[in-house]
């Protein structure tokens, strides 16, 4: 499986501002860049998300244990708002966790409900989601990793 080059390019920001927030590596620090993104994108036993900074975010990345979850492609789930991976009901509850994120730089222990492209309900567990700074301090996202 080919990995995609947007998901090499967000490992850095993604693993950076995970161990900034949460003084903890989100990967085995003796992998390499290369080999710690390939893990990250194809094996991690977790899903992770991530979105943009745009006034209704779009998701930006998502490893394969996300896109099986909420099955998408890599593709499609590049072009999807955030919001739409919640049921109408539920996206008033993350759109407030997500600025309780803001405010705070990360959360851990979210449990949410979850839409598919199937429209199959699930719960994300155990989540933990955090801002996206870059080495210059810039925000530019947020991501999410959970367990199912």
């Amino acid at each position: 499986m080919t990995l995609p080059a947007a998901a090499s390019t967000l490992y850095r920001l993604l693993t950076e501002s995970y161990a900034r927030w949460l003084n903890q590596p989100l990967v085995d620090p003796a992998l390499t860049d290369e080999q710690g993104a390939r893990w990250l994108y194809q094996e991690a036993p977790f899903g992770l998300l991530a979105h943009d900074t745009r006034a209704d975010p779009v998701f930006v990345y998502g490893n394969l244990a996300a896109q099986r979850c909420f099955e998408y492609s890599w593709d499609e789930l590049l072009q999807l708002p955030s919001r739409l991976s919640a049921r109408p009901q539920q996206v008033e509850d993350r759109r407030l966790f997500l600025e309780r994120v803001s405010q705070q730089g990360f959360s851990t222990g979210y449990r949410g409900l979850r839409v598919s492209k199937s429209e199959r309900s699930f719960w994300i567990n155990d989540g933990t989601v955090w801002q996206l700074v870059d080495e210059a301090g810039v925000l530019r996202g947020q991501a999410a990793l959970f367990t199912l």
